[in-house]
């Protein structure tokens, strides 16, 4: 079974949130690794689920540090955002409106789509 796991980073601890049956599991750890272990053991305890699967989903500042290799001006220019509101985005500062957070991902869509063609 997959399920898609949330991730977002508060003060250097990495918070994951998943849905299952209608109930909202959140759980921490330090590193991704943990995390999922931590919240596989929770489904396997109180929802008998042994075979998970998680598909992620990452806030800006989770996202920005798990792929720190991404240009973020490149990435402001091509979606249209301020790089400076950017930097606030993926530093946790400010958090981007639903519309600013399809443009960002339909400019890294783009760019992984470009690199694809090289």
């Amino acid at each position: 079974m997959k399920l898609q796991v949330v991730l977002e980073k508060e003060s250097g601890v990495l918070w994951g949130r998943v849905s299952y049956n209608r109930e909202l599991i959140v759980d921490s750890a330090t590193n991704l690794q943990a995390l999922e272990k931590k919240l596989k053991k929770v489904l396997l305890d109180f929802h008998e689920l042994s075979d998970v699967e998680f598909n992620y989903a990452y806030d800006l500042t989770v996202f920005f540090e798990e792929f720190n290799f991404l240009n973020q001006s490149k990435i402001a220019e091509l979606s249209g955002i301020n790089p400076g509101l950017l930097r606030q985005y993926a530093s946790g500062v400010k958090n981007p409106s639903k519309e600013q957070a399809n443009k960002i991902q339909t400019a890294v869509r783009d760019l992984a789509g470009k690199r694809r063609t090289i």
